[in-house]
């Protein structure tokens, strides 16, 4: 029996911080004292877990040496504030905000990565989806060149997306005049062409950081991405169209074959069928697959089609998987 590790949560209030807490308790991670911050705004607030109310704390006057390992769920700038208070403290952390220099992990894909550090990064959602799907593959296929389309939920955006696609929603459902407030302009029963503001090359952030932590998840450096990163009028729930350009001709039977007993990823193949997110993915700890094809005048070119819940398995569920990493030299 492990022993009982004293774990912190920064970002306790969000949609992430709430499916961290649920996820360590569904997986019985042998949690201790489970420290539970965020903003003075949030302060105060009571998350029910195992059976007892936690009550939420400030994390600017938290002492980290409390505990032993810390996941943080409340974005960049946090992260950036609080992470090396954490670390100098002695802490292991996991980073969901992508703020910190460390490894990018995704257990399905890269678990050895994490076993000499006390630190880490959980990807994006899609760039997990991403390496779930294709690390079972790399043995296989010599490839060249990925893109992908990635239609975005908004609750990527956090609490406040998912506001604003409700809010926009029930305007226009009721006809009543929309003014657009979080996004810059509709995105209720719209699709925006970006997920945040580009660069002077018109790449996006969110776009730059799926490519880098693909390559460091796969081990493939020189490998070529090019991503598009779109907002869909969609509150949870990812959605990726993938393509493959390989050095040789694809054997899709023998792909097929592959993705069928991939560690987290449930390929669907039935004739006809294909997953979507909210009809498959949203509340599951798998990514789902299907539309698997070869090129359509090209047989080195390969087609997927990927849904995943963004804040579960996107989010949540992977920074407890590295969790569990590192726990056998932590307890």
């Amino acid at each position: 029996m492990q022993t009982p590790l004293n774990i912190a949560i920064v970002g306790a209030t969000g949609s992430v911080g709430e499916a961290l807490v649920e996820i360590l308790e569904e997986r019985a991670f042998p949690v201790g004292d489970l420290h539970l911050l965020a903003s003075m705004e949030s302060a105060g607030k009571a998350v029910a877990f195992r059976g007892k109310n936690v009550r939420v704390r400030e994390v600017d006057s938290f002492d980290f040496k409390q505990v032993g390992l810390v996941f943080f769920a409340a974005g960049e700038a946090v992260s950036h504030t609080f992470a090396p208070r954490a670390i100098e403290a002695g802490c292991a952390v996991v980073d969901l905000a992508g703020a910190l220099q460390a490894p990018a992990v995704v257990p399905e894909a890269n678990a050895q990565a994490f076993l000499a550090g006390r630190k880490a990064v959980s990807p994006c959602s899609p760039a997990i989806a991403l390496a779930v799907a294709l690390a079972p593959l790399r043995g296989m296929l010599a490839m060249q060149q990925v893109t992908v389309t990635a239609c975005l939920a908004v609750s990527s955006q956090g609490r406040e997306g998912v506001a604003e696609l409700a809010r926009q929603t029930a305007e226009l459902l009721n006809v009543r005049p929309l003014e657009p407030a979080f996004f810059d302009r509709q995105v209720a029963f719209n699709l925006l062409a970006q997920v945040g503001a580009p660069d002077a090359l018109g790449h996006l952030t969110l776009e730059k950081r799926i490519a880098e932590q693909l390559r460091e998840t796969l081990g493939l450096p020189l490998l070529s991405i090019s991503t598009t990163c779109l907002q869909a009028p969609v509150f949870f729930g990812d959605s990726l169209a993938l393509c493959i350009r390989t050095q040789g001709p694809v054997d899709i039977t023998q792909v097929r074959a592959v993705l069928s007993v991939a560690p987290g990823l449930e390929l669907v193949e039935e004739p006809g069928d294909y997953p979507t997110a909210v009809g498959d993915a949203v509340g599951q700890d798998v990514v789902y697959a299907g539309r698997l094809r070869p090129g359509l005048d090209d047989p080195c070119e390969l087609n997927l089609w990927l849904v995943l819940d963004n804040v579960r398995k996107g989010a949540a569920l992977n920074a407890v998987q590295i969790a569990e990493l590192l726990i056998k030299d932590l307890t």
